[in-house]
């Protein structure tokens, strides 16, 4: 059996001019095969999709803040020497403009930073998984010594020590355990077909965090249940019910807490 080459990530500038559609087919083409070929590529790629921020609702919601009748007393004071008309209204939205400018600086970079902090890795995930179908696992072989060789790479990785029997879940087949990466962090990811509700996961990745209790979370039409013990964060997400993901959450803490 001959080995394919792996395909050369692309560039940065290549990603941004693949997302503004500026790339011509053979190239664009490229970037497609790489990406349908290597899990990382494919999860990178999702998350420069979703990245930007909402810049103009907050413009609009920190422009009603601004304070313009101070401004506008300020202006008042001033000698009123025979100027343009527009000057008075041009200062004012100036002004207004720069105070804007400072204050959303600084609320989207803190309330950016603290959302990466907080949610980055789930959304990740997220983001990773709303592009699961059922065909996307279907495939994919069952048998114990294939996944017993996938959670050694886990284990590896993650200073975790993962069984097959531990991760067993009522009502869903464990298709595929592999890690992804992204900005030198590893992700392990442990996928499921469940035969009512589809592509499932559960994943985890290192955390200094502290032990959390299971919480719950919605994203891209996905019911994701989280907690944390003292070493690693986990999250299970799927299209099954909340209630049904709290059981299974719930059933493999106590397993892999054992």
């Amino acid at each position: 059996m001959i080995d394919r080459p792996r395909p050369t990530p692309p560039t940065d500038e290549q990603w941004v001019a693949y997302l503004d559609d500026q790339l011509d087919t053979a190239q664009r083409s490229g970037i497609d095969a790489a990406v349908s070929e290597d899990p990382n590529l494919n999860l990178r790629l999702q998350w420069l999709a979703r990245s930007s921020l909402p810049f103009k609702d907050a413009y609009d919601e920190l422009g009603q803040q601004a304070p313009l009748d101070r401004l506008q007393g300020m202006l008042d004071t001033l000698p009123d020497p025979a100027r343009p008309a527009f000057g008075r209204r041009w200062f004012l939205a100036a002004a207004a403009g720069l105070v804007v400018s400072g204050v959303l600086a600084d609320r989207l970079f803190l309330g950016w930073q603290l959302s990466q902090q907080k949610t980055n890795w789930r959304a990740l995930v997220a983001d990773y998984m709303s592009l699961y179908v059922p065909q996307t696992l279907a495939h994919l072989p069952g048998d114990e010594s294939a996944q017993r060789a996938q959670l050694r790479l886990i284990d590896a990785r993650l200073g975790l020590n993962l069984l097959p029997a531990q991760l067993v879940l009522k009502g869903a087949e464990f298709k595929r355990a592999q890690i992804l990466e992204y900005d030198g962090v590893p992700i392990a990811q442990i996928t499921y077909l469940d035969a009512a509700h589809g592509p499932m996961a559960l994943c985890v990745t290192r955390s200094n965090s502290g032990s959390r209790a299971v919480a719950v979370e919605h994203r891209h039409g996905m019911n994701v249940v989280y907690w944390a013990d003292m070493e690693h964060a986990w999250m299970l997400i799927g299209r099954n019910p909340v209630a049904d993901l709290q059981d299974m959450a719930n059933v493999l803490r106590t397993r892999l807490s054992a």
